[in-house]
C-alpha cells in the first residue's frame, strides 16, 4: 500500500474546487481543507474525513481513497446546498484532477447524506467520493 498520494489527491481536489467558476459563484473563496473557525460563512465547502485502503497489485502500489466533501448552508431549505453539491460532483467527476504525485485511475461518486444540523437552521450535505490512485 502507499499513502504517498494522499496529500497530492487532497491538493488536487481542493484546487479543482477553488478554481471552478460555478463553485466560486456560489461560495466565493469559502472552500476549506479544514472546518472554518470563528464567524462561519453562510455557505461553504469543507474537505472532510478520508479512509484509505490498499489497492496495490502486481503492477505497482496503489490505494482506494474514500473522502467526504461537505456543503454547509444556513439558508432556508436545501435547494442552494443541493445546487452547490451538484457543482462539486460535476467538477470532481469531470476527470480534470492533476496530481503532483501518482495518478487518479478512477474517481466515483459513492453517496450523499443531506440533513439539518441538530436543532438549527443549518443544512449540511456530505458527499462521499472514492478515488482509485496509483503511486509512481
Amino acid at each position: 500500500m502507499s499513502y504517498g498520494v494522499s496529500a497530492a489527491l487532497q491538493t488536487a481536489v481542493y484546487q479543482a474546487l477553488v478554481n471552478d467558476a460555478t463553485i466560486t459563484g456560489f461560495v466565493g473563496t469559502d472552500v476549506f481543507d479544514a472546518p472554518p473557525t470563528g464567524t462561519l460563512p453562510s455557505l461553504y465547502i469543507s474537505l472532510g474525513p478520508e479512509d484509505v485502503v490498499d489497492a496495490s497489485d502486481q503492477t505497482g502500489r496503489g490505494a482506494r481513497h474514500a473522502f467526504i466533501v461537505s456543503l454547509v448552508s444556513d439558508t432556508a431549505g436545501f435547494l442552494t446546498a443541493k445546487q452547490v453539491a451538484a457543482a462539486v460532483s460535476d467538477v470532481l467527476l469531470g476527470g480534470n484532477l492533476t496530481l503532483t504525485r501518482g495518478r487518479v485511475v478512477g474517481l466515483y461518486f459513492v453517496s450523499a447524506k443531506a440533513r439539518r444540523v441538530q436543532d438549527s437552521d443549518v443544512r449540511r450535505i456530505d458527499l462521499t467520493f472514492r478515488a482509485r490512485v496509483e503511486d509512481n
